[in-house]
């Protein structure tokens, strides 16, 4: 059951035996988007967020954490009234420990509350996302995103007010352009209420994706789109009739789906950090003779984040906030709510100064081995190799050899190396290579993307043991990353150049 946070501080208070981390004293917002939309008539009947509150009044919950040294919870709140989410308290009570988000609140009256989506007609059991994996700014404040990195999701399968049948609704969503893929579904919008395909027209959500269901699809994506049930449309014949929307790769992105159920849906996106929304759709719902079942729609009411109506669960991708409306928003509406969500400005956590191994520094780690010492620890087709990066390299090089160091996901005392341009990925060893993936919340990940920094074994620099081998470095080795001992069966094991091979310098990053 929801609790109100009450006005005592920053204390951790045991309320109705869960953990709340209060805030001080309240203080008034500016309209925020579901102030907005209440404004232009189609009021919020769902509103989710990691981030910030969505009303300005609002002074509950966002999420609830739940640590894994001894399951106890801890609502997160607002630092004020209509204010960005109280990530501190989240830090403190997750120390020395990991935690995973349990609930998503909602934050109208109608406790249309986000839990970890039970079996469906695909997939079983869906774990809840690692509340420590997607650490940004929202208003200059420290919060965190919600990161899906495949089976994971949520679902309320008893929601109020949500439509049905062919009631009219729109929706928003604040997702990402850098952490995404083909699998079905990252959604986040009406489903159905018994975890299975009930036909078509039964769903009505936003998808973000690569995942293309219908041609053509231009670019390389990602691509909002309407999850309609057994179809992907970007239009009313399925696929892009629009031949310049190739898709959106900035880190923030906006996404808008409304639908009124009967003859008529629209799709938007947008940069989230700046500027307005694009319309990438706007028409007819599918109708015979192309796909039947659209129009009218049927939709059943549940929600869903992060997966298919069905429990379709291996799409990945991040999410910050997002709301449901009754009745379908005016446009001037969902520029409004586009405006608010830019002035929030979205970007990486707190600066922190570069070229440093303290957490939030971006770093680009350099060879010292001779003759290898102008190559740079990059991803490439999500490898960790070595490549040669200077002044002249394009700006995707750069990008690709630039890391952001975070705390050791399993050890606090060490490290982990979070990809500068693809947030939410590190760099992980697997069978003793190294790769760029996405943090999946578990304990070997966690384990296998934890390195303790060390004295050089040759000359200035610093050399990596990987936290659950510590016999193992960071070492390259014909320009691909191991982690290697000295001396082994294994050729990238050879005790030839092994202490250069595994010493680094830890440099100014060529993306900031």
């Amino acid at each position: 059951m929801r609790r109100a946070l009450a006005s005592v501080g920053a204390a951790l208070v045991l309320t109705g035996g869960t953990m709340v981390a209060s805030t001080g004293v309240s203080q008034a917002a500016g309209p925020l988007p579901c102030d907005i939309y209440a404004s232009g008539g189609t009021p919020c009947v769902a509103a989710h967020s990691t981030t910030r509150a969505l009303f300005q009044n609002y002074n509950g919950p966002l999420y609830q954490v739940r640590r894994a040294s001894n399951n106890q919870t801890l609502n997160i709140g607002v630092l004020e009234a209509g204010g960005y989410a109280n990530a501190a308290a989240q830090d403190s009570f997750c120390a020395n420990t990991t935690c995973v988000i349990s609930i998503i609140f909602d934050q109208t009256t109608r406790h249309n509350d986000l839990t970890p989506a039970p079996p469906g007609g695909v997939g079983g059991q869906d774990n809840p996302v690692p509340a420590d994996a997607l650490p940004v700014t929202a208003g200059g404040r420290n919060v965190y995103g919600a990161e899906f990195s495949g089976v994971m999701g949520y679902r309320d399968n008893s929601t109020s007010g949500v439509a049905t049948g062919s009631q009219p609704e729109g929706m928003y969503a604040v997702m990402s352009g850098t952490h995404f893929n083909s699998g079905c579904c990252f959604d986040y919008g009406n489903a159905e209420t018994n975890n299975l395909d009930n036909g078509n027209g039964h769903m009505d959500a936003i998808y973000f994706g690569t995942l293309c269901w219908f041609s053509p699809c231009n670019g390389g994506g990602p691509w909002v789109m309407a999850d309609l049930e057994n179809g992907l449309f970007q239009s009313n014949t399925g696929g892009s009739q629009n031949a310049s929307y190739t898709g959106n790769r900035n880190p923030y992105v906006t996404t808008t789906l409304k639908n009124n159920g009967t003859n008529f849906f629209a799709l938007k996106d947008g940069n989230a950090q700046s500027g307005g929304l694009a319309t990438r759709f706007s028409g007819a719902l599918p109708v015979p003779p192309f796909r039947s079942g659209y129009s009218p729609m049927h939709k059943e009411g549940a929600i869903i984040l992060g997966i298919g109506g069905d429990n379709s669960n291996s799409a990945i991708g991040n999410f910050f906030e997002g709301a449901m409306t009754a009745g379908v928003p005016s446009d001037a509406t969902e520029n409004a709510v586009q405006a608010n969500i830019a002035s929030v400005g979205y970007g990486g956590p707190s600066p922190v100064a570069p070229g440093t191994l303290n957490s939030g520094s971006t770093i680009s780690l350099r060879a010292t081995t001779s003759g290898f010492t102008d190559r740079y620890i990059r991803h490439q087709n999500n490898n960790a190799v070595t490549s040669v990066i200077t002044s002249g390299s394009s700006a995707v090089d750069k990008g690709d050899g630039s890391w952001i160091v975070r705390r050791g996901l399993a050890n606090n005392s060490c490290v982990s190396f979070e990809s500068r341009n693809f947030p939410g990925e590190f760099l992980r060893h697997q069978n003793f290579q190294v790769f760029r993936q996405p943090m999946n919340g578990s304990t070997l990940f966690r384990q296998d993307a934890t390195f303790c920094p060390q004295a050089a074994h040759a000359g200035t620099g610093t050399s990596f043991a990987a936290m659950n081998f510590p016999t193992r470095f960071l070492r390259h080795f014909n320009n691909t990353l191991f982690i290697a001992s000295n001396g082994g069966s294994n050729n990238f094991d050879t005790t030839t150049n092994w202490a250069a091979d595994t010493t680094w310098a830890v440099s100014t990053p060529w993306t900031p």
